[in-house]
């Protein structure tokens, strides 16, 4: 029976192991530094730029990172005995330029060599968000990234509280709530972000209190203003993503203005009774809010929920939605709803998709942003551009 000294012998015998000074040359020249080492290892020092995948997680994660198996890769760990094992498995996996670097981090650092201390998750994150890190597509990598992002729900209603709610526990690291208005009983059939024990308190501490509950983990920053042409672009500007729960077609061409001008994708959603859609404008990629609707409707063919009405259950399913494609945009993973609209009809349980198309009449676009005039607008929302 062979033993371990056998073993990590004729793996050497199968791979090709570089020195430190090789290595730091095969990176600078371009290639992958992937580190095999485990997580508490990597946190207390790392390579610049490297690609951590733990050694024990190589086979069923590196693909989904790694995707190109042409990739020339230098894997290290922290004396060159996992990497060892490592090339080899990658090998197997089909990788077709994959070196060991001999000594490792041990080596590199004694060396004098370039390292930093890496931003990580703490025990307890990687704990909250264990089922997150599971996913390939996600992993630790990519809820660093959710709790790193910035999103802005634009009302603490109908479709901000599911938002808020499942953004809040994915762990979006500081999630901003817009709203001006006071928890009342009859927001209490869908807004789920509120109670009865807290009717006429101010709903955006009524969400920050839920949110924080919820995930202490994140930072609630409440905006417990009106939005207008004088606020809306500092208020925006922050974020990295909007997520679009209002319902008066005013504020919704005036955040298409200032979404397009700083460059910030917007979630959008929308309710009627037993109907939602949504969809996602990014300004820098695909068509916006002017380019799907060139002017508001009549008022008597777009009543408000006030007016109209709307299924209790209906927002909890468009919100969720729309927490779902900010998750995405934020992770760069899957297809987003750029250039879609989902439309859903709860009566019938059936979703139905449409394209949307840039309007080559809208002058209220990213590549004219420096001309884009914030102002209030009234009847037709048309847009201002000035010069």
């Amino acid at each position: 029976m062979a033993s371990f000294r056998d073993l990590l012998t004729q793996t050497k015998a199968k791979i090709t192991e570089v020195t430190t000074e090789q290595g730091n040359q095969l990176i600078d020249d371009g290639a992958v530094l992937l580190d095999v080492r485990e997580p508490e290892e990597y946190g207390q020092g790392a390579i610049p730029d490297s690609l951590h995948v733990s050694r024990g997680q190589l086979e069923s994660n590196v693909e989904n990172r790694i995707p190109d198996k042409a990739t020339k890769l230098v894997v290290m760990c922290a004396g060159g005995v996992r990497s060892a094992f490592a090339a080899k498995t990658l090998a197997e996996l089909g990788y077709t330029d994959v070196v060991s670097m001999g000594g490792g981090f041990n080596k590199w650092k004694d060396e004098g060599r370039l390292w930093v201390v890496p931003t990580t998750l703490s025990a307890e994150q990687r704990n909250r968000y264990q089922r997150h890190i599971l996913i390939p597509e996600v992993g630790e990598v990519g809820q660093l990234k959710l709790l790193d992002a910035k999103v802005l729900c634009l009302g603490a209603g109908g479709l901000g509280s599911p938002a808020s709610l499942y953004l809040a526990a994915a762990g979006i690291g500081t999630l901003g709530i817009v709203d001006m208005d006071v928890v009342d009983a009859s927001n209490l059939q869908r807004q789920i972000l509120h109670n009865v024990d807290r009717i006429g308190d101010r709903k955006v501490d009524s969400a920050k209190k839920t949110l924080t509950a919820l995930n202490p983990d994140i930072s609630v920053v409440t905006h417990d203003v009106r939005l207008d042409a004088s606020n809306i672009v500092d208020i925006i500007s922050g974020y990295d993503i909007v997520v679009d729960g209002t319902d008066n077609f005013p504020v919704r061409y005036m955040l298409n203005d200032a979404s397009v001008k700083l460059g910030i994708p917007v979630v959008h959603g929308s309710i009627f009774r037993f109907e939602g859609q949504v969809t996602v404008f990014d300004p820098r990629t695909g068509p916006t809010y002017r380019d799907m609707l060139p002017e508001p409707p009549p008022p008597e063919l777009a009543p408000s929920c006030a007016e109209a009405g709307v299924l209790g259950v209906l927002p909890g399913i468009v919100g969720s939605i729309q927490a779902l494609e900010a998750i995405k945009l934020i992770l760069g993973h899957g297809q987003t709803l750029v250039g879609r609209l989902l439309a859903f009809d709860a009566a019938e349980m059936e979703f139905n998709e449409f394209r949307l198309n840039v309007d080559p009449k809208n002058q209220v676009t990213y590549e004219n942003r420096d001309r884009i005039e914030i102002t209030e607008l009234h009847g037709l929302c048309a847009g201002v551009l000035s010069g």
